[in-house]
Order: C-alpha cells, then structure tokens, then sequence
C-alpha cells in the first residue's frame, strides 16, 4: 500500500511528463486526419475541435506552435470539467495524469458516464484502474483482438494506462 498522500483533483493539473506523454501518443498532423475507422477529423495533437468548441473540419491545417496552444487550452477547459466531475476525490499525480489522458482521447462526455469515475467517486482505485480495460472499441470495433490492424494501438494505450494505473496504487 502506498504511503503517499494523494490530492484533491482539482488542485491538480496535468504534469509536463502527463502532458508530453499525451503529444507523444497522440503525435501530431498538420492537416486534418481521421485516425481511425468511426472517428471524427482530428489535427495537431489529436484536438477534434478548436477552443470555440467548433469541430475540426476535414479541410483544417495547423502548425505545430499553434497545435500546441491548442492542445494546452483544451487540456485546461478539461481539467477543469474533470475536477467538477470528482467531488471529495483525491489522487496521486499519476492518476491524474492518466485520466487526463483518457478524457483527452475519449473526451469529457465518456469520462461523466463512465465506471471508472463511479469507483473513483466510491473511493474503489484499484477498481478504477481494471475499468480502463472497458475501453477497447473503436466504432463498434473490439480492438483488443489480436492481430487486428485497424485500431490496435487503441488497445496497446489502455493496457499502457492500465499498468500505470496499477503502478501508483503501489
């Protein structure tokens, strides 16, 4: 069990490290992609809108100091839903950053209904952390099976998150 205290969420933001990691899986794109099958037009650091909360249309191009911006004010609007979505909740900056990660990818809408939240709000963490396996489709698409080549590296990041999760429970 863990000796470290853990924080209330919103005194927390998301790390430099939790922030890079995030750029890194999601790369970047100067043009306006969809990267994978079902998903909706994504550019920069995976932003599918722009800070208005219009959606990136297909035809949208960025350059990487703007994709930047972008990518850390809407990590700051969602932090700041995060927060209000965790009343009385604490955690380990990992966790945080982890999460973050999750909202980022899956967006604000999934995190509110999701179980891992539910078990966050019941204090149930290392719960929380197996509930991110939930979270292995991709349009209808189980991308958890193996050999597929359509969203494979949908899973590969839950497993990633997955295994972070359970490390900061330690």
């Amino acid at each position: 069990m863990s000796t470290r205290q853990r924080i209330a969420v919103g005194m927390l933001t998301l790390s430099m490290a939790g922030f890079g990691a995030w750029k890194a899986s999601e790369g970047f794109t100067d043009h306006a992609v969809i990267p994978t099958q079902g998903d909706v037009p994504t550019l920069g650091h995976g932003s599918t809108r722009w800070e208005d909360g219009t959606a990136v249309k297909m035809t949208d191009t960025i350059t990487r100091a703007r994709a930047e911006v972008l990518a850390r004010n809407l990590n700051s609007q969602a932090e700041k839903q995060f927060a209000a979505s965790l009343p009385g909740v604490k955690l380990h900056q990992e966790e945080f950053d982890l999460y973050m990660d999750f909202v980022g990818q899956y967006g604000i809408g999934t995190w509110r209904q999701s179980s891992m939240r539910s078990d966050l709000l019941a204090g149930n963490y290392a719960q929380a952390c197996h509930d991110l396996l939930k979270y292995k489709f991709a349009a209808g698409f189980d991308c958890s099976t193996p050999g597929n080549k359509r969203c494979w590296g949908v899973w590969t990041r839950q497993l990633e998150r997955h295994e972070k999760c359970i490390e900061a429970q330690r």
